[in-house]
Order: structure tokens, then sequence, then C-alpha cells
């Protein structure tokens, strides 16, 4: 397995710990978005794309971040046991979306990340920069067309009779005659009769 793209979006706030984001492409043909580039206090380092853990509300069932005191549905207290604790004792509050197996591959993808992430900061200094990652890129191109697109027919429309025809936002309706109103046609005309 080989990385074969890494795509690095710089962050524009000076002083905070997340340097980058980035995408990785393995093979050509596999793709793993949202990487995120950290200063730590050794340097830079990769960590991996992840989601926040939930739990289920006793009440209605609904998920909640495991830091909720209340429910975010029907607001019952919710019990503070619900967090899964790690190795150390620290509450789990994430679960890795992706995540290498071995510490062979972790090392692979820092290093490659982090040479990327040093030559993305080395070209945001010249003029002309334009970022690797855009937000965009995750559309697959699609293949030339191999012959001339042809139009479908022309649908026509039902016509039922003695119904008018349908009107678009576009059209003005036509004026249908109003019936004259009564002495007795206000509000609450013909409630008893």
């Amino acid at each position: 397995m080989e990385i074969t793209e890494v795509r690095v979006k710089l962050m524009d706030e000076p002083g905070e710990r997340l340097q980058a984001f980035c995408s990785i492409t393995f093979d050509d043909s596999f793709v793993v978005r949202d990487l995120k580039i950290i200063e730590g206090t050794t340097g830079p380092f990769v960590a991996m794309p992840s989601r926040k853990l939930t739990a289920h509300c006793s009440g209605c069932g609904c998920k909640n971040h495991l830091r909720a005191t209340f429910c975010n549905q029907c607001g019952t207290r919710l019990s503070q046991q619900q967090a899964v604790k790690d190795n150390d004792g620290r509450v789990k509050l994430y679960a890795d979306i992706a995540h290498p197996i071995n510490a062979m591959c972790r090392e692979m993808i820092q290093e490659r990340v982090i040479q990327a992430f040093t030559e993305e900061k080395n070209q945001s200094e010249l003029p002309g920069y334009t970022p690797s990652y855009d937000d965009f890129d995750h559309e697959v191109p699609s293949a030339p067309p191999t012959q001339a697109p042809t139009e479908p027919p022309p649908v026509e429309p039902i016509q039922v009779q003695g119904a008018e025809p349908p009107r678009g936002p576009h059209k003005v309706p036509s004026q249908q005659p109003q019936p004259e109103k009564s002495i007795n046609d206000g509000f609450g005309a013909g409630v008893f009769e």
C-alpha cells in the first residue's frame, strides 16, 4: 500500500493548536479525509478523523453527547455513568472513524503528511499561492461521453375534458366571474340558516 497523494488545507488562526486539515489517497483509489495536523509539545502530529461519542437517553432514546447533563429531546437528566473510560482512566469522548492498525502504518502516514504539511507551509509564503486541498474535491470526474447525448422526446400534457389547463407561476390567472355579495354574506353568514 502506498500513499499516492496528500492534500493540505492550512488554518488561518495563528496561535491555535490545529494547524491544518488534510486528505490522503492510497494507491490512487481510496481517500481518507479530515485528518488533522495538530501542534504538539514535540512538534506537529497527525490526528485521525473522529466522531463524538453519544449515549441514548433512558427516557426517550434520543442520542446525546457524553458530557450532556440533560437530554436534547425530552429534557430528562442524564446519568453521568454512561461515559466509557480509556486505559488511563480518562473519559473517552471521541472515536476514530479511520485509523492505522499498526505502528508501521501510523509512522508512514505521519511522515508523509508532515512532509506535505511543511511543503504546503513553504508554498503558502510564495506569491500566487493556491491551496492543494479544496472542500469540493470529493466529486468523482465523469468519463467523457462516447456518443453525443440525445434529448428526450417532449412530453405532451394530458388534457382532461372540461378541466382548465394548468397554470404555471408565470401566467396570469384567468378572471372568473364573482357572485354578487348580498348583505348577509359577511362574517358568520349562513350559520343559522
